[in-house]
């Protein structure tokens, strides 16, 4: 039967309202026959992913729904649909769970099967904006209000344009910095001096030197130049005292002094960060420091940037160049997130079905070939934002890469729970050498019971993600996996010192219908389903206690239930066990979790969502990409965190109501030794809306700058102050501070950073009064560019200086160095 080819579907998809019967959404997805040809017959299926569920008994139109698993879902025509012609059109109404108030909530990667075996890839469908409050607001008592031009005018309306010489010099702020008149000047007939034990902090200083200057300075074991040495620091308070730093700059040259090798290369950084800035993008044969002297070290030891490769994977590429800016900004520990339910993302040469379909997404009839398209990766696996992984060779790199900047790789690998593309992945392994005949060969690495009949649904709506831990194979996997990491670790010269277990998310329901699971329980005097969860705990710990490892997850493993409250679990305390504590949203009444873990003997790396989640949204608005589960994240909400008193910047909720000042007074605050617990903090990029590089760096940058500073630098002086006057008033002082470093310095130098670091350019705010418009941004420094005859900006547009009168439309972006712009706002 001829039928239309994907492409020639055109699909438009609309929210009507999030607040249909209560707390539901009512959408629309209007399909276009664009054929010559019928659209006919019920063998066949229209394929997509959403990150809402559809209640089945909702859907109208001639149509009705199955949620496949995960996030993918398929529209199947009933008895009732009658074709549709060439030219027709059809409208499918639906209810969804909760609310749909971005682009990025909107069903993705839709493709259409054919007789369950032919799929034609169709795309993304045409989004019809966002406008009305029904639209717009995720509950009838929602009161964060969407972002417009007005309201970013009046959040930017306290920042001023600060003269270059105000504004600070380097970032983090260093502990010490002075600065005299007087310039040093590097160029061809400069040295870099070094002993042998820093070699390679010299080769890096050369390298970084040679990319903005183009010339190729000599290195020497003595002279006069730019002299990196070993040397004792005294600062004051540091978690990390080996990583100290002086830099003095005279007339006669340039010393770095660093506590250890770390210590140098901190030095290094903030020497880049003193060469003219113009020489990121235009590189000078001549570069000009500043006299001055710099005496450093870092508040945390633990200064960390997550990035998930699971649910969309990054290219070696991608995760250099943030690797990159990581180091430009003295960010030490790299958690990367190679494995989920979605994807597998790391050669594995023991277990190559890992990434022979584990690394695969795209439609199959049977998930040989390829796991299910997710996130909106579509039916085609080649070229495939779901697909790919990194070669032994290329995580070598990686690793080697990293290691160069003083940053450490903490790999993690999600088990129990997120685990399905293992699972299917090993599942392969056993079909094929069960075929072969060699029964004991197949179940070594079995990660399933095929008779569990286990009635359960993860966060992300996987009904099959949890491994079978009740038999030895699962224990087998995991060490082999381990093992062949840890050749590659040793290989690339980088040091491992902690595996992060994931840990997180595992569903209600999980193994209680699995003979293999309850047997094993009878077996081992098992009481419970969290006692066989322990069980496995405490295994994983004793193999990373067995190969000298730190064990890490997310808090969930650090937290057990007593008294219908969960707490901080006395069985894993003395464990070498890290956790990753993430939940403090407002209004959850778990906002103190850190806080409890770190006071009970825990040593903690907070990730809180409502500050370090950079996946979230950089504001309510439908066109920014990213969830908001966990609110709204601005540059600013990233720089205002404090990570020993998280109550100090704390007003809403996530739906931006006052927060209860009696229930916030009860949580707990950190004691001296809580205080003393906490490692560090880390910023998070998961992947679930990461499609490209693009995205990556768009969602990143510029919050990993706030992030570092947050990480590296003392805490500033507002969190001191109890008067809530004073205290508002000392913020936005130090924020237009570091927003002008913004606007100045650090985005005009990712301008040229690798080629042009990808980092979002804020929207302008504009302010219409009696016929005068008026424009600022919250990154002062960046050009503001405008017309008035409804035409879209560009470089050469009018440059903003001053508010200019306009009786009509009037349309705004702002322009980074690089001509790069932002949105473009229409008032």
């Amino acid at each position: 039967m001829t039928q239309p080819a994907g492409a020639q579907l055109q699909l438009k998809w609309e929210c009507l309202t999030n607040h249909d019967e209560g707390d539901h959404f009512l959408a629309e997805l209007t399909i276009t026959n664009l054929s010559d040809v019928a659209l006919t017959g019920q063998d066949w299926a229209l394929c997509f992913n959403s990150c809402r569920k559809i209640k089945p008994e909702s859907v109208q139109g001639g149509f009705r729904v199955e949620h496949v698993n995960g996030d993918l879902s398929r529209f199947i025509p009933s008895r009732e649909f009658a074709g549709l012609a060439a030219g027709e059109s059809v409208v499918i109404r639906y209810q969804g769970l909760l609310w749909v108030i971005n682009e990025t909530d909107a069903p993705l990667g839709f493709y259409i099967v054919y007789q369950n075996e032919i799929a034609e890839a169709i795309g993304d469908p045409e989004i019809v904006p966002f406008s009305r409050p029904e639209q717009c607001n995720r509950t009838l008592g929602d009161q964060v209000p969407t972002m417009t031009a007005a309201i970013r005018f009046e959040e930017n309306k306290a920042l001023t344009l600060l003269a270059s010489h105000a504004v600070g010099k380097i970032t983090p702020t260093p502990l010490e910095a002075s600065w005299t008149a007087g310039e040093f000047l590097i160029n061809a007939h400069t040295l870099i001096v070094h002993s042998e034990p820093l070699a390679k902090e010299a080769a890096f200083l050369r390298a970084v030197l040679r990319d903005v200057s183009g010339v190729e300075l000599q290195r020497a074991r003595s002279g006069a130049g730019i002299t990196l040495e070993i040397g004792a620091i005294s600062v004051a308070e540091s978690g990390a005292p080996l990583e100290a730093y002086l830099l003095e700059i005279s007339a006669a040259g340039i010393v770095i002094t660093g506590a250890s090798p770390a210590g140098v290369m901190n030095g290094i950084q903030s020497l880049r960060q003193l060469l003219p800035v113009n020489s990121y993008q235009n590189p000078q044969a001549e570069l000009v420091v500043p006299l001055g002297r710099v005496l450093d070290a870092p508040r945390f030891a633990y200064r960390g940037m997550h990035l998930d490769v699971g649910r969309h994977f990054s290219s070696k590429e991608t995760v250099l160049r943030l690797l990159d800016c990581m180091a430009l900004y003295k960010l030490n520990k790299f958690h990367f997130h190679l494995t989920d339910d979605e994807g597998w993302r790391l050669e594995i040469p023991s277990l190559p079905e890992l990434t022979e379909l584990g690394s695969l997404r795209g439609f199959s009839v049977d998930e040989k070939t390829s796991l299910l398209p997710s996130f909106g990766s579509g039916a085609k696996v080649a070229g495939s934002a779901g697909t790919g992984f990194y070669t032994r060779a290329e995580f070598i790199e990686i690793l080697q890469f990293a290691t160069a900047r003083h940053i450490e790789v903490i790999p993690e690998i999600d088990v129990p729970g997120h685990a399905r593309a293992a699972i299917k992945a090993m599942e392969l392994r056993y079909e094929r050498l069960k075929a072969a005949g060699d029964l004991a060969g197949a179940e070594e690495y079995l990660l399933s019971d095929f008779n569990d009949q286990s009635k359960y649904e993860s966060v992300q709506l996987w009904q099959d993600n949890v491994i079978c831990i009740g038999q030895e194979s699962c224990y087998r996997f995991i060490e082999t996996v381990l093992v062949d990491m840890k050749a590659m670790f040793a290989e690339a010269g980088a040091p491992l010192t902690t595996m992060h277990t994931g840990g997180d998310e595992v569903p209600h329901g999980a193994w209680e219908g699995s003979p293999v699971c309850q047997a094993f329980m009878q077996e081992q005097g098992i009481a419970s389903i969290q006692a066989l969860q322990n069980y496995f705990l405490a295994r994983y710990r004793t193999l990373l206690q067995q190969h000298n490892l730190i064990f890490g997850g997310w808090e969930e493993i650090a937290l057990s239930k007593q008294d219908g409250k969960h707490g901080p679990n006395p069985e894993f305390v003395d464990a070498k066990f890290q956790p990753y504590v993430w939940n403090n949203v407002w209004g959850w009444g778990q906002e103190d979790f850190a806080y409890q873990l770190a006071n009970a003997g825990y040593q903690v790396v907070l990730s809180n969502v409502t500050n370090l989640y950079f996946d979230l949204s950089y504001a309510k608005d439908p066109q920014e990409p990213g969830y908001y589960w966990g609110g709204f994240i601005e540059t600013r909400g990233a720089y205002e965190f404090c990570p020993l008193d998280i109550y100090t910047t704390a007003t809403v909720d996530l739906f931006g109501k006052p927060l209860d000042a009696k229930k916030v007074a009860q949580m707990q605050r950190l004691t001296p030794t809580g205080k003393q617990n906490v490692l560090g903090i880390q910023g998070q990029l998961w992947g679930e809306n990461t499609r490209n590089q693009a995205r990556v760096e768009y969602l990143a940058m510029p919050r990993v700058i706030a992030l570092a500073e947050r990480a590296w630098a003392a805490d500033p002086a507002w969190t001191a102050l109890a008067n809530k006057a004073e205290r508002d008033a000392k913020m936005n002082a130090d924020w237009n501070q570091f927003a002008n470093r913004l606007g100045q310095r650090e985005l005009p130098r990712l301008d040229g950073f690798l080629g042009g670091y990808g980092y979002r350019i804020p929207l302008p705010g504009v302010q219409c009064t009696d016929g005068l418009v008026a424009l600022n941004v919250s990154a002062p420094g960046l050009a503001l560019r405008y017309t008035l005859d409804g035409s879209e900006p560009t470089a050469a547009s009018m440059l903003y200086t001053a508010p200019f009168a306009a009786s009509g439309e009037v349309k705004a972006a702002a322009f980074s160095r690089s001509g790069r712009k932002s949105r473009t706002v229409v008032m």
